[in-house]
């Protein structure tokens, strides 16, 4: 159920929809919906969303939100992100309160992954 002013739905570039989708089933256990040839929502990511085609890319460097998960085992996580053909922008570093590292999915979106262990 939607909740009034919370954050409901995100969306990102992708310029290879196939590749993104694949990446996402074999490393998180999404779901995916496709509604034409397009465009491909998410399920079962702890937030619902989509990739649309384009040949743009999320990044931090260009001041991309940065979104990022949490894993009860950060190197597991890692390995399974490398297996997948994710690639490691950022290897593990400390701060207050955890560790995490940075990485990009096939259509070279930045994302993060976070543990408090």
């Amino acid at each position: 159920m939607s909740k009034h002013e919370s954050i409901n739905y995100v969306e990102f570039p992708s310029n290879n929809l196939s590749a993104t989708k694949e990446f996402f089933k074999k490393v998180f256990g999404w779901s995916f919906e496709d509604y034409g040839p397009e465009y491909t929502a998410f399920a079962d990511a702890g937030l619902e969303g989509g990739f649309f085609k384009a040949d743009q890319k999320s990044s931090t460097e260009n001041g991309a939100a940065l979104i990022i998960f949490y894993s009860n085992d950060l190197e597991a996580t890692q390995a399974k992100i490398q297996e997948a053909g994710g690639k490691i922008i950022k290897p593990i570093f400390s701060f207050p309160g955890g560790r995490r590292f940075h990485f990009t999915e096939p259509s070279g979106n930045e994302l993060a992954v976070w543990s408090d262990q």
